[in-house]
């Protein structure tokens, strides 16, 4: 069985601290050139000091900073070590990073529709290449994980109670409309993560159910050269055994795959879904 070179420990730790800055200071463009100064509050630590920010005249990265400190220490306390330290690199790069861009970047749009869409986009692959690199920018994920602990409800029930909260905040502060852009960021930003961590759709997933598994095989492996495994299946209506297959083929290559079924068995059963990533032969490797 083929082994998977390894990347030597330090160096992996390197690549993914590195990862974690990069993630944070994207974040943070995505905060400082669009969000905070069209004051979209959308959720988050961040979410708050944007508030604070507007109210008292604050800086945000400050009172993230302010926040992140007895949450931090809180998590280490109760959650354990390793928790804490995973979060300890975003939590204190993403406030300074953001008073660090604050003063140097301008505004870019006044459009807030523009901002909480182009905010939700960087915010998004920033959080999503911090995810990828095994870190977190804590704030109320680390403050979820406490109360998931004390209280025992579901953790994404807890971070969608605290989200709900802070964007709730902006719209008494900031109006309605401020409200309703912060949900759209809210959802660009979760989209935009779930693609960073798990690809784009270009891949597609095939099951084909069929008396003639054997010769549709054969033409996936001649043909598209791609393989496919055979699984065992019972029609629950016939009661009949048969042969699943399952392929995976890239997305220009699922006309030829229909092509290869129906040529072979005009009356197959053919399910082809959306696969956002795939590791191993004939894709890409897991790094």
């Amino acid at each position: 069985m083929a082994k998977q070179v390894q990347k030597p420990k330090p160096l992996k730790f390197l690549w993914e601290s590195l990862g974690i800055l990069a993630g944070s200071a994207l974040t943070a463009l995505g905060l400082v050139l669009f969000l905070i100064p069209n004051r979209i509050a959308a959720g988050g630590v961040s979410g708050i000091a944007t508030i604070i920010h507007y109210v008292v005249h604050l800086p945000v990265g400050l009172t993230m900073l302010a926040m992140e400190i007895p949450l931090f220490l809180a998590s280490v306390r109760h959650l354990g070590l390793g928790f804490g330290i995973r979060t300890l690199l975003g939590a204190l790069s993403l406030p300074l990073f953001i008073d660090s861009f604050t003063p140097l970047l301008p505004k870019v749009t006044d459009n807030d529709l523009l901002a909480s869409l182009y905010g939700g986009v960087l915010v998004g692959v920033g959080i999503g290449i911090v995810f990828r690199s095994r870190g977190s920018t804590g704030g109320t994920d680390e403050l979820a994980a406490l109360l998931h602990k004390f209280t025992g409800f579901p953790l994404g029930q807890i971070l969608l109670l605290l989200d709900g909260l802070i964007i709730t905040g902006a719209g008494v502060v900031f109006g309605i409309e401020s409200a309703l852009y912060a949900l759209i960021t809210v959802f660009v930003t979760a989209r935009v993560i779930d693609v960073v961590q798990e690809g784009l759709a270009v891949v597609r997933a095939a099951l084909i159910i069929s008396d003639c598994s054997e010769e549709i095989a054969r033409g996936i492996l001649e043909r598209l050269n791609r393989g496919a495994t055979a699984l065992k299946g019972t029609g629950l209506y016939t009661g009949k055994q048969r042969e699943i297959l399952v392929a995976v083929v890239s997305q220009s290559e699922v006309s030829l795959l229909k092509e290869v079924v129906y040529e072979v068995d005009p009356g197959a059963f053919l399910i082809v879904a959306d696969v956002h990533e795939v590791l191993g032969e004939g894709f890409k490797k897991w790094a």
